[in-house]
């Protein structure tokens, strides 16, 4: 029985490792791996979108006869999941992404195009200061210009953050609490005020803009409307005041034909005046009185 950790192995004298058989794989070889689609693309056979993040099993190959500054450039081939139809990508080293190459298309990325913008607004500006002295000196003002606006908002922000890191907790509700209260006072005096507009805006019977109408029909017929009344005194005046009204009410009757007039009755009450207590005198007068008659 053999060791289960061997620690020497035998080496006959005539060993030669040059004369081991070696298993060489072909130049370009495809490998299957299984991974994440790195972009957005669209099927052009089926036209489904295949969002970027998707997983799948795919075929692996050198690219012959294409290097970026010595990097080898891979080719991957994958299947639609939905018509399995055959798509093939590459990388772009130069680029830094991947390129579709047959079988589907990218869809549009709005951040590639800032990105182009800068890198050629970038590499016109390195033409131009090649042959130009001033140019440069004038991009390098105001590169400093631009550092300079930068590190005082900076400054300004971290002024700021000290400012907010010495208010308290205690301070920051005290101030809450006064804008809600003033808030609220604010919202009482407004609906104060809409109260005070909407009673002024109404028009009552006894004030003077008062208008009242009276329909046409009620104006032909008879006036149904209230006849003032005087109210009566509570002491009738004098007796001979109502005898003079009474013949007055008299000689107005006589001269109106065909009418009847019921004249109203009055009625005279003399108050009787209230006795008064008898005093000694008068009382030793009667009983004088009432000696002599018997």
């Amino acid at each position: 029985m053999g060791e289960r950790k061997v620690v020497n192995k035998y080496h006959p004298p005539d060993f030669d490792p040059a004369k081991i058989p070696r298993r060489r794989q072909p130049n370009n070889k495809q490998l299957n791996v299984r991974m994440m689609l790195p972009m957005s693309i669209r099927c052009g056979t089926c036209c489904n979108y295949i969002y970027k993040g998707t997983k799948f099993n795919s075929r692996k190959e050198d690219v012959v006869g294409e290097t970026y500054l010595g990097i080898n450039i891979f080719r991957f081939y994958f299947k639609c999941p939905k018509c399995s139809a055959e798509i093939t990508f590459k990388t772009d080293p130069q680029n830094s992404d991947y390129t579709v190459e047959s079988g589907a298309s990218r869809n549009f990325e709005p951040w590639r195009d800032q990105d182009e913008a800068a890198e050629n607004e970038k590499r016109k500006r390195d033409a131009e200061e090649m042959g130009d002295a001033m140019k440069s000196l004038e991009n390098k003002a105001v590169d400093s210009k631009k550092d300079m606006d930068i590190l005082a908002a900076l400054e300004e922000m971290r002024s700021m953050k000290s400012r907010h890191a010495t208010v308290s907790f205690e301070d920051m509700l005290e101030t809450l609490k006064h804008s809600s209260q003033q808030k609220e006072e604010n919202a009482s005096e407004e609906l104060d005020e809409q109260d005070e507009a909407l009673i002024k805006s109404i028009v009552f019977h006894n004030s003077k803009d008062y208008v009242r109408y009276i329909d046409e029909d009620r104006m032909e017929g008879p006036s149904s409307l209230p006849v003032p009344v005087k109210p009566k005194s509570s002491s009738l005046g004098k007796p001979t005041d109502t005898l003079t009204s009474a013949s007055t009410c008299s000689k107005s009757a006589g001269t109106r034909a065909g009418s009847t007039i019921i004249m109203p009755k009055f009625e005279l009450k003399v108050e009787n005046e209230s006795k008064k207590p008898p005093n000694g005198l008068q009382t030793l007068c009667a009983t004088y009185e009432s000696d002599e008659s018997e």
